[in-house]
């Protein structure tokens, strides 16, 4: 078991390099380009929002599963805008030779499933990866055109993109997209694009989730993780180590709890697990948290925004199976990455392995008791050598 789990926190902690990676586009507000892991999870959310509009034999949650390792990749072949001049027969033998190398850390059965899920995608035939492909060409252009101050070059990349490009297809497979999109540069065809428009405002705002800064750091320490990225990455985490749940849990139910979780916090900031105990600030805080989720999944028709409000409160009861699980992952992963950049928040907050085990390991031995008793023998080692046993 050892060595399975080993080979699952190899890929999972190689992952983590794909925050570093930047891509063509600018996040909404245009302060900065967007990483291609935060860009990740925000597709996943896009194909979440957007699953009326796939055609009914799409599994939505395979197609989330694709656009959470579509771009893993970059890390070894980096990222080509279409813009790029490039030989693109010589990316495809260098994204294939990393998604072998990526993968092929995984245990063999795992590392089959993601290769072959990965293949898929990129051959764009199955109607799951069709779905996964028109969501993926629909983000990149709202993201431009919704942008605070978009760069007049960007927005000929997408006017180019829609005529010709790789965005044509939207035409035909998501016309509300197209047709929106056109509006938006000026080219209003009258199309009813309603049922587009009323979910675009909240997609638009959650790109603002990639500025809440995280109290964890990267695992190479350059920075603090912000919580769009963070989400992809124990998105990533859930599905990998899954095995090691109860037989119960519904990982994709697991996923969109993941996917939705840290949502709230556009509005009511990232609380630390070991920055904020006073029980009255921890009350002050589900008050907040209450509220921006009123406030943000009531952006949504209501048929959609209020059941993906109730998985969001079903993850903070922490009562079902699923929900245990969902929160165990959110626990372990900064662990990681404290363990891999040297200490992080342990040593912002002081932390103590006593301390770890209390706010940290009760709550990931009650969804993957296996995974904790690994996690916690990889990282003893180092509180003995700190003197904070």
């Amino acid at each position: 078991m050892n060595a399975r789990l080993e080979a699952q926190f190899a890929f999972l902690l190689e992952a983590d390099k794909l925050r570093r990676v930047e891509r063509q586009n600018l996040i909404v507000d245009c302060s900065r380009c967007e990483n291609s892991a935060e860009h990740s999870w925000h597709l996943a959310l896009y194909a979440l929002v957007l699953a009326p509009f796939a055609a009914p034999e799409v599994d939505v949650f395979r197609s989330i599963r694709m656009l959470l390792l579509h771009d893993l990749v970059e890390i070894d072949a980096g990222d080509h805008p279409i813009t790029s001049e490039v030989d693109w027969d010589a990316v495809a033998k260098a994204e294939l030779a990393a998604a072998k190398r990526l993968f092929g850390l995984l245990p063999p059965d795992q590392g089959a499933e993601f290769l072959s899920l990965w293949r898929e995608f990129e051959a764009s035939e199955s109607p799951d990866a069709q779905f996964a492909k028109r969501v993926d060409h629909c983000q990149p252009i709202f993201q431009t055109l919704y942008g605070a101050t978009p760069l007049d070059w960007h927005v000929d990349v997408v006017r180019h993109n829609l005529f010709g490009g790789r965005a044509a297809a939207l035409e035909q497979h998501l016309p509300e997209a197209f047709h929106h999109a056109l509006a938006l540069l000026g080219e209003d065809t009258g199309y009813d694009c309603s049922r587009l428009t009323a979910r675009l405002p909240f997609l638009n705002e959650a790109d603002k989730l990639k500025l809440v800064s995280r109290a964890s750091k990267l695992g190479d320490g350059s920075r603090h993780e912000n919580s769009a990225e963070h989400s992809w990455h124990i998105m990533l985490y859930a599905w990998v180590l899954a095995e090691h749940s109860p037989s119960t849990v519904s990982t994709d139910r697991v996923l969109q709890m993941l996917l939705l979780h840290d949502l709230v916090e556009i509005d009511a900031g990232d609380a630390p697990i070991h920055g904020v105990t006073d029980p009255a600030a921890l009350a002050a805080l589900a008050v907040r948290e209450e509220e921006a989720a009123d406030r943000l999944f009531g952006m949504l028709p209501s048929d959609q925004g209020a059941p993906m409000r109730a998985v969001w409160e079903e993850f903070e009861a922490a009562e079902t199976a699923d929900a245990v699980y969902a929160k165990s992952i959110d626990r372990v992963q900064p662990v990681l990455l404290n363990l891999l950049n040297g200490g992080g928040s342990w040593l912002d907050y002081n932390v103590s392995l006593p301390q770890l085990d209390t706010r940290v390991g009760g709550k990931v031995n009650r969804g993957a008791p296996e995974v904790w008793t690994y996690v916690r023998a990889q990282i003893e080692p180092w509180f003995r050598k700190a003197g904070r046993l």
